[in-house]
C-alpha cells in the first residue's frame, strides 16, 4: 500500500468512526443493522442445491454436488462433507487468480466450521453402507461481487444450497449401490447463522461494507444454531477486550434470530428435522 493510499484510509477511517459516534453509518444503517439480503435457489442445473446470495451489493454463488465414496476409518457410519472457497478476480481488485490466498482459506474454513459443528447435515444419513459406502457433500462457493462481509454471505449461501438439495435415491443390492430416478430432500437438523462483527476504534458493527471492512481494526464472527453457539473465529490486527464479548455475542443473537426469519420468507420450503 503506497503512503497515499494509507493517508487516504486514515481520513476514511476518522470520518467513519465519527459518523459511528454520532449513531450513523456511511449507508445510514445502525450498527447492528445488515444490508438487504437476497436468496435465489436453484440456479445451478447440474448440482444437487445451489443458492446465489446477495447483502446489499456483496454476492455469492453456492453450490452442493453429492459423490459417493469411502468412510473414514474413524467414522464407519458417517458421510463427510467439504467446503470450498475462491475468491473470484473479478468480484474485487484484490483478489487474485492461482492459488488460493489466506482470506480464502480462511472464508472456507469459518463456512466449514459453521456447517459442521452446527450439525445441521446428519452425516449417519450419508451412510450407504457401513465401513464401505458414503456420500460426500462437496460445497463450492465462488465470490461474484465483493462490497464487504464475504463470510456471512457464504455462511447464508451453504444454507440456503444445503436448504434446497435434493439427493438421488439409492438401494442396495448384493452389496451395490442402485442409484434410482427419484429425489429426497436432504434434511437439515439445525439452522446455522454467521455473524461478523467488526471493530472500528471503540464501536462494534455488523455487516460492514467494503469501505468499513478495509479500515476495521479487528473482527470477530460467530456461529449459532437457534439453541447453541458453535463457532467462533477472530481476525485483523486489534485485540477485542473480553467485557466486550458477551456484548457481541447478545447482538450476534439478536441479529441470527432476524436473519433467519428473512432466509424462512425467501425459502418457504426450508425445513428443520430436529428429530
Amino acid at each position: 500500500m503506497s503512503d497515499f493510499e494509507q493517508v487516504a484510509l486514515t481520513i476514511e477511517k476518522e470520518y467513519i468512526k465519527n459518523l459511528l459516534a454520532s449513531e450513523r453509518r456511511l449507508d445510514g444503517r445502525t450498527k447492528s443493522e445488515f444490508r438487504e439480503i437476497k436468496i435465489e435457489t436453484g440456479i445451478i442445473g447440474t448440482a444437487q442445491g445451489s443458492s446465489i446470495v446477495s447483502i446489499g451489493k456483496t454476492k455469492v454463488i453456492c453450490g452442493v454436488k453429492a459423490q459417493i465414496g469411502t468412510p473414514y476409518p474413524d467414522s464407519p457410519n458417517k458421510g463427510s462433507l467439504t467446503v470450498g472457497f475462491e475468491a473470484s478476480p473479478l468480484s474485487a481488485p484484490e483478489h487474485r487468480s492461482g492459488p488460493p490466498q489466506d482470506h480464502a482459506i480462511e472464508i472456507a474454513r469459518v463456512t466449514d466450521r459453521l456447517i459442521r459443528e452446527s450439525e445441521c447435515v446428519d452425516l449417519e444419513s450419508l451412510c450407504l453402507i457401513e465401513g464401505e459406502k458414503i456420500r460426500t457433500l462437496i460445497i463450492d462457493i465462488y465470490s461474484l461481487d465483493d462490497f464487504g462481509n464475504l463470510i456471512d454471505a457464504c455462511g447464508i449461501a451453504a444454507l440456503a444450497a444445503l436448504a434446497t438439495t435434493q439427493l438421488p435415491d439409492v438401494q442396495v443390492e448384493n452389496g451395490e449401490i442402485i442409484t434410482l430416478d427419484t429425489l429426497s430432500p436432504l434434511k437439515l437438523k439445525s439452522f446455522p447463522i454467521s455473524i461478523t462483527s467488526y471493530k472500528i476504534g471503540d464501536f462494534y458493527i455488523n455487516d460492514a461494507d467494503l469501505r468499513e471492512e478495509l479500515i476495521s481494526d479487528a473482527r470477530i464472527t460467530f456461529g449459532t444454531t437457534e439453541t447453541h453457539i458453535v463457532s467462533g473465529q477472530k481476525g485483523g490486527q486489534s485485540g477485542i477486550k473480553s467485557n466486550h464479548i458477551l456484548e457481541i455475542l447478545k447482538d450476534t443473537i439478536r441479529a441470527s434470530a432476524s436473519i433467519r426469519e428473512e432466509i424462512k420468507k425467501q425459502i418457504p420450503t426450508l425445513k428443520i428435522f430436529t428429530n
